[in-house]
């Protein structure tokens, strides 16, 4: 991973810190930010951004990208376009986040029915395929709110955040490069999944 890489992926998960404590009630929604757990299998996986509250467990995988994106859901990658003619393939942020609420499922020892995945795209980006309803550009909060079923007590709730803060890694250096030295693995072994 490049330098600018992390630093454009360290703006989109500022982005999202910054809109969560601005624009969501931290009475209801406990926003845990930049998440590492390991997984049953010994590999670990590192969540931009995790949201406990009564209507559920949201997910977020925060990408920083301008241009044109695009992508279908079940593509296992997708492309950026930018001016010029260039273009990058990326992976598919959806199967990336499905593995990051399949882990924190298996962690918590709670149904993953019972978790929200949402890819927030920040930067200057367009969609130029359909996406779907999880999948945005704008309108992160408001996605967030519209989900309105009650899928917990205010108890569990602390009890699920307490769990999140207690149980992941911490976040150090060491941290950081047992992850990558994880992905390394996990992409060697030809297994999809990122992050």
């Amino acid at each position: 991973m490049s330098l600018l890489s992390s630093l454009k992926g360290w703006f989109g998960e500022a982005a999202g810190s910054l809109a969560q404590r601005m624009l969501l009630d931290t009475t209801i929604y406990h926003s845990i930010n930049n998440v590492t757990i390991l997984a049953a299998d010994g590999s670990s996986t590192q969540i931009d951004h995790v949201i406990v509250s009564r209507h559920g467990i949201f997910v977020i995988e925060a990408k920083n990208m301008d241009g044109w994106i695009f992508g279908k859901e079940r593509d296992a990658q997708w492309t950026q376009s930018l001016p010029g003619g260039r273009k990058f393939r990326f992976q598919n942020p959806l199967r990336q986040n499905y593995r990051h609420t399949k882990v924190l499922s298996e962690f918590l020892g709670i149904n993953h029915e019972l978790f929200h995945s949402i890819v927030m795209f920040w930067g200057e980006s367009t969609f130029k395929t359909p996406m779907p309803e999880n999948v945005l550009n704008t309108g992160y909060t408001g996605y967030i709110k519209s989900k309105t079923a009650v899928l917990f007590s205010d108890p569990e709730v602390l009890q699920i955040t307490e769990a999140i803060q207690t149980g992941r890694l911490p976040k150090t250096w060491a941290t950081w490069m047992q992850h990558i030295d994880s992905l390394k693995v996990r992409h060697d072994d030809h297994r999809w999944g990122s992050k």
